[in-house]
């Protein structure tokens, strides 16, 4: 007979307790304790994670290296995001939204990889489901196994009858392990499932490609330790009105995690947004005010953005304070610069921020482009359509050189741009003399402004 047990285990950091607790004793959050059934079977003693059978401690130098040679993915936005592509051995766990396209990011790589053989298991959706999916990609490919199961060790039985050169596994919170009672989907099974992957990618050198629900907070799903198990975590995320989707590394022991690829969903699947910054500007219409255009930058990869401002007088009491995209804390801090430092009034007025597009940006070198375009529809005064912007606003009210000025200036000379205001003193020893653009060079908020508006 198994022994049955129960414990209580963190939500949040997979901790575990003997008994309920109102707070984790290990990360501290509140009300993460949820109860799991453990079956322990007797006679079952498994090999403890990552233990190899005469291993023995080595100095550094005598560790023998070898290049692992990557698996180059179909899609180059793929590529980029992972590191130059899929790691042997490695465990790379995708997450997003529901409806957002994963399970299609997934399926539509894996068809078009012709050299290898591939297993992809499937929780959620049936085999038919797969082949109307497949159908609609336009690929139908002899090198991809579709199999329907939850149950690990069942999988495991595929896997060794059908020795795969790529597992995906569609996805975590669907497979259970008959040793233990609990639910698909908890802490445990979480925890004990994504543990004998990554054992069986480590030991065989498969790469496994693992699909990760999220929850209501937007994080992924499950324990936290299921980060700290896999290789690589990506974020496939976007807003569902909008037809753009941008994959986001979180976490790559193979590769940066500042890299961005970016993907329009269409008929046929996900189709490669290799120039974003012509899907991510809006010249069809006449010159309006309060829209500046600001050059930012994902990693090593810069593009133009268009950020639009409305400033109109507060119809209540209490102005608001809206932001898509932005930090609206960010925003804020932009907004008392220009009280305190330049005197614009805008303690009564209702502030309202979008950047186009449904991309969220963190780069600080959009501050110039903020307070422009905050600025333009204050005083009701355009930005013309070919004058981009970057800098970083400090708050004193001076514009900070930032990171990269060489490639965000060669992205705008490719766009067309006529005219590109930069903090002073960043293009010292840079050149680009090359191309017609004219640089003006700011070191307060206020020469901007005069820049722009004399």
């Amino acid at each position: 007979m198994a022994k049955v047990k129960s414990v209580w285990m963190c939500t949040s950091c997979g901790a575990d307790s003997p008994k309920w607790e109102g707070r984790c004793p290990s990360c501290g959050a509140w009300n993460t304790m949820v109860e799991e059934k453990i079956s322990v079977k007797p006679g079952k003693s498994r090999t403890p994670l990552g233990s190899t059978p005469n291993a023995r401690p080595q100095k550094v130098s005598e560790i023998e290296t070898a290049e692992l040679p990557r698996i180059t993915m179909p899609s180059k936005e793929l590529n980029r995001v992972l590191g130059g592509g899929l790691v042997p051995g490695s465990m790379v766990l995708i997450g997003g939204e529901p409806g957002i396209g994963k399970s299609t990011l997934v399926l539509q790589n894996t068809l078009s990889i012709k050299s290898r053989k591939i297993l992809y298991v499937s929780g959620e959706e049936s085999a038919a489901q797969l082949r109307m999916r497949a159908d609609r990609l336009g690929k139908v490919s002899d090198n991809v196994y579709i199999v329907c199961e939850t149950s690990l060790d069942n999988i495991f039985n595929h896997i060794e009858s059908t020795n795969p050169g790529l597992l995906v596994i569609d996805s975590i919170q669907t497979i259970a392990s008959d040793e233990l009672e609990s639910p698909a989907g908890s802490v445990g099974q979480v925890r004990e499932c994504s543990a004998r992957l990554l054992r069986y990618a480590k030991e065989t050198g498969v790469p496994v490609l693992i699909v990760g629900h999220i929850n209501k907070e937007g994080s992924i799903a499950g324990p936290k330790v299921l980060e700290h198990i896999v290789d690589t975590v990506l974020q496939f995320e976007g807003d569902r009105n909008y037809m753009y989707r941008i994959l986001r590394s979180i976490k790559n022991r193979f590769g940066s995690t500042s890299e961005i690829g970016i993907y329009e969903m269409c008929r046929q699947g996900l189709r490669e947004v290799t120039n974003p910054s012509e899907i991510l500007l809006n010249r069809t219409h006449d010159e309006l005010s309060g829209t500046t255009i600001g050059v930012t930058m994902e990693g090593i990869r810069p593009f133009l953005i268009e950020v639009q401002a409305l400033v109109s007088t507060a119809a209540y009491g209490t102005p608001q304070r809206s932001v898509t995209g932005f930090d609206a804390k960010r925003m804020n801090m932009l907004l008392a610069v220009l009280e305190k430092r330049v005197g614009f009034k805008l303690a009564q007025k209702d502030v309202f921020l979008n950047i186009a597009g449904g991309i969220k940006v963190n780069d600080p070198a959009l501050d110039l482009a903020v307070i422009c375009a905050i600025l333009s529809s204050n005083v009701d005064m355009c930005v013309p359509a070919d004058v981009c912007m970057a800098g970083e606003v400090g708050l004193s009210g001076e514009i900070r050189p930032v990171i990269r000025m060489e490639q965000r200036v060669r992205e705008a000379q490719k766009l067309g741009m006529k005219r590109m205001l930069v903090p002073k003193g960043s293009l010292k020893g840079l050149d680009i003399s090359d191309g017609d653009m004219e640089i003006v060079e700011v070191a307060k908020v206020e020469e901007a402004f005069r820049a722009l508006f004399a």
